[in-house]
């Protein structure tokens, strides 16, 4: 299983309206694109203060790299990434594999 773990570095004047368009975009993927299995989104807390300029973030489940590889080439995830990415000063993006 991999999860794909996204950071967000928003602008500060960015559309929260298009933020919340683009994740629920994300969301109506799993499901459509094989081994897209779950997806969540939400502010970062920053419980131990060690990223506080990533406001915001979400993780995305996959059943594997295979799949992860489909997902990152898909034409619907590549336009919500433009848009997100428009949003966005910075993102950090993380991808763990557990058995």
């Amino acid at each position: 299983m991999i999860d794909h773990m996204v950071l967000l570095h928003l602008k500060p004047d960015h559309d929260a309206v298009e933020l919340s368009q683009v994740m629920a975009g994300l969301a109506a993927l799993v499901g459509q694109i094989e081994g897209f299995t779950a997806f969540r989104h939400g502010p970062n807390r920053d419980y131990e203060g060690r990223s506080p300029a990533y406001g915001y973030g979400f993780t995305a489940q996959f059943h594997d790299s295979l799949a992860l590889a489909v997902y990152a080439a898909d034409p619907r995830h590549l336009a919500l990434g433009a848009r997100l990415m428009a949003l966005c000063v910075d993102l950090l993006v993380a991808d763990l594999e557990s058995a």
